[in-house]
Parts: C-alpha cells; sequence; structure tokens
C-alpha cells in the first residue's frame, strides 16, 4: 500500500525503535488502545477484526475521522485510509528489523479542498504528526519491550 504521491500535502518519516518489530506492530495496531499512549488521540475504536476492509473510528484534533483498515501484515505494516472535514487522508506504517532493534517509517498524505487551498499549511500539520505519532510510538514500543 502507498499513499497518494500526487496529493495536495504529503509527509513521510522514520525512526529507530529499540524493540522487535512485533512488538511496535502490536502497538500500532491495538486500535483501541491509541488513547492510551498518543496524547494526540482523544478517542478511538475499531468496528470489527483487525484485517482489511475493517472500519475504525477516531478523534484527533477537532474532528472524528472515519477510517478503514487497507492493508494489515503483521508484523511489517499497516495503513488505512479516512476521512474528516473534506480531506481524504492515507496513512502507511512500516517495520523492518534493523540494527536489533526496528526502523519505523510513516508516511501520509491529504487530499482535498482544504490541503488544496492551504498545501503549506497542510504539510505543516501533517509533517508534525507523523514526527509525533513516530515519537510516541517509539516511547510506548520501548517501554512495553523493557518491561517484558
Amino acid at each position: 500500500m502507498g499513499i497518494d504521491r500526487s496529493a495536495a500535502a504529503t509527509a513521510a518519516g522514520e525512526t529507530q525503535i529499540d524493540a522487535d518489530p512485533q512488538a511496535v506492530f502490536s502497538v500500532i495496531a491495538a486500535i483501541d488502545d491509541w488513547p492510551a499512549w498518543n496524547p494526540d488521540v482523544k478517542s478511538a475504536k475499531l468496528e470489527g477484526p483487525l484485517r482489511s476492509g475493517t472500519a475504525f473510528r477516531w478523534k484527533s484534533g477537532p474532528g472524528t475521522i472515519a477510517s478503514t483498515l487497507q492493508v494489515v501484515n503483521p508484523p511489517t505494516e499497516i495503513g488505512w485510509t479516512g476521512k474528516t472535514m473534506g480531506i481524504k487522508a492515507t496513512h502507511v506504517f512500516r517495520f523492518e528489523p534493523n540494527d536489533g532493534g526496528t526502523l519505523a517509517h510513516s508516511e501520509e498524505s491529504f487530499e482535498g479542498l482544504i490541503p488544496r487551498l492551504l498545501p503549506g499549511y497542510s504539510r505543516k500539520t501533517l509533517d508534525k504528526a507523523i514526527k509525533g505519532v513516530l515519537s510516541q510510538l517509539k516511547t510506548e514500543a520501548e517501554r512495553r519491550a523493557h518491561a517484558a
């Protein structure tokens, strides 16, 4: 799965995590638990099994996002599409073993009226969100790995 590279706004980032890919994947795949470790997520609810085609709703920022899992390949990849306030988003996480831990890569695209009218603002928003989620994911995955 890939993001929409022709979208009005895109962002990507990566971080090294001191935990194995399965541990990192398990943190991001437990969608209902996102608010416990990511302060940017106020609520999240998976509406079925963790597999392609399953919907979930979550609140981040001012809007509730209606998302659908598009790819679930433990422990290497998870991705979804979502819509909120006229913005269509695509988000992908990939995890690969690296140097005794995991290289976590995340990328996202925004398409719609707001990103087209405010592309600079939309790119900054996405970049901040990618950096934030990778930092929070690193902290939580490493906390769990070291506690085990």
